[in-house]
């Protein structure tokens, strides 16, 4: 089970001391360029991108602070949905991000490749969200992103609760393993975070075979993994076509024979702190 290494046992660190030298570490904002043209220390008018960079802004940053969101923050795959209702939305564009005049923009694939070059050499600063392959990296994501949006101390605070959360699951029996579905036929195995999330979980990944790819067809006509974990089916974001391994009869008639844990689209959608919902919902079903 992968376990956050950023609160370690407090007998053994010094406890306080350690959430002390944290907090000094990650106080401030880790903006990439100099002081605002607001003059605040921390960002004030801010511009998310896409919908993961998003759910942090929704997450660490006032809604006064929130320039325009990307036009994705309220869709279905969006876990903020809720909070991003009634707030700006802005498309990746140049010329239409830039006259806003933000203090600072956050994204992580939105604008394209060069967005991040072009928006700095306009003088606009940028975070970039990191991409977590594991829990642990997602910890690291929360903490950088959280300083460089003027919450550093939430920041800690989402990373000890996700500790927390890991420390409490119950533990399945060995052996039981799980298979991730996408209404496109598209499954995961080791190297990905949803391989990471069913591991975390304590079960064990039916797909062995590393990275993303279609549903082992061949394999489930003699095999049968202890469930099927569905993700997108409620809205079917990854549509099928009519060349999906899901159009297979072997597909189907394992979907719908199978015992089902259903994985809510925007837990998995992005590498956040909202992963836990899925580790959480696998580890209690199957230990059931």
């Amino acid at each position: 089970m992968a376990v956050l290494s950023l609160t370690a046992n407090p007998s053994r660190t010094g406890g306080g001391l350690l959430a002390a030298a944290l907090a000094a570490m990650l106080a401030g904002c880790g903006v990439d360029s100099p002081e605002p043209a607001s003059g605040h220390r921390c960002p004030q008018r801010i511009v998310s991108l896409d919908f993961c960079a998003d759910q942090y802004v929704l997450k660490f940053v006032e809604r006064d602070r929130i320039l325009a969101l990307s036009p994705d923050a309220e869709r279905e795959f969006s876990y903020m949905r809720d909070e991003a209702a009634g707030l700006p939305s802005v498309r990746p564009v140049a010329e239409d991000v830039i006259i806003l005049k933000p203090d600072l923009v956050v994204r992580t694939y939105g604008g394209g490749p060069g967005a991040a070059t072009m928006f700095r050499r306009a003088g606009v600063p940028v975070h970039n969200v990191g991409w977590a392959e594991d829990i642990e990296a997602v910890g690291e994501v929360v903490l950088e992103t959280a300083r460089a949006l003027g919450s550093a101390q939430q920041g800690l605070a989402v990373v000890s609760e996700i500790q927390d959360r890991l420390a409490a699951l119950p533990s399945p029996e060995p052996g039981v393993e799980g298979l991730y579905m996408t209404p496109s036929g598209v499954t995961s195995g080791p190297g990905s975070l949803v391989h990471e999330i069913i591991v975390a979980a304590g079960l064990e990944n039916f797909q062995t075979r590393p990275g993303w790819r279609p549903i082992p067809l061949e394999r489930l006509v003699y095999e049968q993994p202890d469930f099927i974990l569905p993700a997108f089916f409620d809205s079917l974001t990854n549509h099928p076509h009519a060349w999906s391994p899901m159009r297979h009869p072997v597909a189907s008639s394992r979907l719908q024979a199978g015992e089902l844990i259903p994985i809510e689209g925007a837990w998995t959608a992005c590498g956040a702190w909202f992963l836990m919902d899925a580790v959480e919902t696998l580890a209690a079903a199957a230990a059931r």
